[in-house]
């Protein structure tokens, strides 16, 4: 067990206008669970190669522990890697496969068969150990590799989208299984995904990436509650984050009709006398047309049993009218296609960003 730290690490490829990876500065603690998440080609795979050796680290450095790593090769490097497609030896049986490692380390033979048994044990795979990998299903392959990387008993766990090439249901037992799992072992755990709810549902701290750079670290609750930027509001969230661009006047924004007031500290900060706001799809309550609504013409409801969403559009002659909104109503009663509907939000659900730079204010 122990700490990983990036500092300032970054991945350049030759032929490429950016860094994949942009001066990453990142503190993981000892037994944490941290996911990093973002868009495809955001950087969050290759930064996990940085830390097992599988790419070169340009400039900056990684740590484990107390120990410098950028230089050293995988093998020196106490960690275990899970991959997207397993990588099972098709030749070896289940048992063979998981001890394969520690055979290569020179360990004794019971020690081997000690090893393979306990994480079989607590990774409910016992009856499979005399089987190959083409004889298993996507979920046990994915348990095998799970437990090759559980008996090394290293240091960090290094996972690149393992739930990736499973089918949605399997998807979330497996991720809860996961998440149990490394808390019961307590070994640092570095987790890629780009499925933003499968990150917010294991880690104990989530990274958000974006073209190379961090955009926030944070629980997921503070992820959700308090973005850093427009990205990250828009990205943590499902269904995502309504954005739109509030005209000022004073201390209020403007937008899809409604006026709202806000902090004169946040108008202060404000430039061009406009503002980003954000407001979630349950930060939205059915009202009474008035001062303070917004008007949204429903296109889409999609009902599913314990919720329903609203998509629309703000209607009006506001410069945000055709901005799509998501809002949450009651499953029981959802709207019309076509009805025309006036939102509220609730007091202090309200997201203010700079119109220039993205930040939160």
């Amino acid at each position: 067990m122990a700490t990983i730290t990036y500092e300032k690490a970054s991945r350049r490829y030759d032929g490429a206008d950016r860094p994949a990876v942009d001066g990453l500065d990142l503190e993981i603690s000892d037994g944490e669970f941290l996911v990093l998440v973002g868009p495809s080609g955001c950087g969050k795979s290759t930064s996990l190669r940085m830390l097992a050796g599988l790419e070169d680290v340009d400039e900056g450095s990684v740590w484990i522990g107390d120990r410098d790593v950028t230089q050293l090769p995988p093998r020196s490097r106490d960690i275990a890697m899970v991959f997207q497609n397993y990588a099972l030896y098709p030749h070896m049986t289940v048992a063979q496969n998981m001890g394969f490692a520690l055979k290569i380390a020179g360990k004794p033979k019971a020690e081997i068969q000690k090893r393979v048994a306990e994480a079989a044990k607590l990774l409910d795979i016992e009856q499979y150990l005399d089987r190959k990998p083409k004889a298993l299903s996507g979920g046990q392959r994915q348990r095998v590799a799970m437990g090759r990387a559980i008996v090394r008993e290293p240091q960090v766990f290094l996972m690149d989208e393992p739930l990736s090439n499973l089918d949605a249901k399997l998807r979330v037992s497996t991720r809860t299984q996961i998440a149990a799992l490394q808390r019961r072992l307590g070994v640092t755990t570095v987790y890629v995904t780009h499925d933003q709810v499968e990150a917010m549902t294991m880690g104990d701290r989530v990274a958000v990436l974006l073209d190379g750079v961090l955009q926030q670290c944070a629980s997921p609750r503070e992820l959700y509650d308090r973005p850093a930027n427009v990205f990250v509001a828009g990205f943590i969230g499902s269904p995502a984050m309504n954005i739109a661009t509030a005209r000022l006047s004073g201390n209020d924004a403007m937008f899809g009709g409604a006026t709202v007031a806000l902090p004169r500290d946040l108008v202060a900060k404000a430039d061009d006398g406009s503002v980003k706001v954000g407001f979630r799809p349950e930060s939205l309550e059915v009202a009474e047309e008035g001062e303070g609504t917004i008007a949204v013409k429903a296109d889409l409801v999609e009902e599913l049993g314990s919720d329903a969403y609203c998509y629309g559009k703000l209607a009006g002659d506001d410069p945000e009218a055709g901005t799509t909104v998501v809002a949450r109503v009651d499953p029981r009663t959802p709207p019309a296609m076509g009805e025309t509907l006036h939102f509220r939000i609730r007091p202090d659900e309200l997201h203010v960003f700079s119109a220039t730079t993205g930040d939160r204010l």
